[in-house]
């Protein structure tokens, strides 16, 4: 799917809260897609794919993007979603644990609840649609900054928001790697910062923290707005602290490679069309009582292929979509086409 496709898709969705909804049949399910916030590429790309799937389905999207990326703009985009009559909310959360009782009341309504790419908590949910298993993104990552530091020195971690469930268990997985293992001994995570998923914010952090820690090494940033924030920064200001983490190639196509001139030897993602139309497929499955969201279930995901539900760390249960993907400067061209 390229970008032009993306953004003709996109043209008809929820901007900050108001409706204009992808036809579909009438009796197709009805679903409301709920954003973190607008202007982040990935949830784009990934809500493209949504809707795609959805659609060839019979389904109606809704897409909606909260004012900020908050709890509570999420909760009062909810709020006006639990009269609307929707089959299936599908979220990714600002926050675990702050939405729990808005869609509990969600669910009261005989509304069901899919998260994906970021979780709410087990008792907010049906089940939740996972890019990628936590450990794996996280052994990733650490290996990246193992790998770029050359196995010692100061590293540190620009995330999202301090509430962001993905982000959170990212990093806490990452740290649990890094202190079980002796490989990791000589790695000093110096600091966590939050970008709050803002570009300028992202920018303003990285600069701390090049500034505060004059022998940084490493900034891991596993998330999309930020990585290409600090990727600019680092390579405009000719810093000798590098890069990885989780972003779109086509955002970091000029800021990987190999050497001075590049900020970003390499960095990870997921197939972010395949999390889109896995989460549209599993959405509709639960709308249509094909699966509850419980462990042991399968079904089938159109091409993706067939998925069974297990157990998810927070007690709940996830559908996982598959590893994380490297790229790098043998493939971030031929990548940055597609995303």
């Amino acid at each position: 799917m390229n970008k032009k496709l993306v953004s003709a898709i996109l043209c008809g969705a929820m901007v900050l809260g108001t409706v204009s909804p992808v036809f579909a049949e009438e009796d197709g399910v009805k679903i409301a897609l709920v954003a973190k916030s607008a202007g982040n590429a990935f949830f784009e790309i990934a809500a493209a794919s949504f809707v795609e799937t959805a659609e060839a389905e019979g389904s109606t999207v809704d897409i909606i993007y909260p004012e900020e990326a908050t709890a509570d703009a999420q909760i009062k985009s909810l709020d006006n979603l639990i009269s609307q009559d929707y089959d299936v909310i599908c979220i990714s959360a600002n926050d675990e644990n702050a939405l729990q009782a808005k869609l509990e009341e969600a669910m009261d309504a005989g509304i069901k609840v899919v998260s994906f790419d970021s979780a709410v908590n087990s008792d907010s949910r049906q089940v939740f649609v996972n890019q990628a298993g936590v450990t794996e993104v996280a052994q990733a990552l650490m290996d990246a900054v193992y790998d770029i530091a050359g196995g010692e020195g100061q590293w540190a971690i620009l995330s999202a928001t301090s509430q962001a469930t993905n982000q959170n268990a990212w990093i806490d997985a990452m740290k649990e790697i890094m202190e079980s293992d002796e490989k990791y001994a000589d790695l000093e995570l110096v600091e966590v910062a939050y970008g709050d998923d803002e570009s300028q914010k992202s920018t303003d952090q990285t600069e701390a923290l090049v500034t505060n820690y004059p022998d940084l090494k490493v900034i891991c940033a596993p998330t999309t707005v930020g990585i290409a924030a600090a990727a600019k920064y680092l390579q405009d200001n000719d810093c000798t602290c590098k890069l990885t983490g989780l972003g779109l190639p086509s955002e970091m196509l000029e800021y990987t490679g190999e050497g001075d001139d590049y900020s970003c030897p390499y960095f990870y993602l997921w197939d972010m069309q395949g999390l889109g139309t896995l989460a549209a497929y599993t959405s509709i499955a639960i709308a249509n009582e094909e699966i509850t969201g419980a462990e042991g279930e399968t079904f089938t995901a159109g091409d993706l292929g067939d998925y069974t539900i297990v157990a998810a760390s927070d007690g709940g249960t996830e559908i996982v979509l598959g590893l994380p993907l490297e790229f790098n400067p043998d493939n971030i061209e031929e990548m940055a086409e597609l995303y």
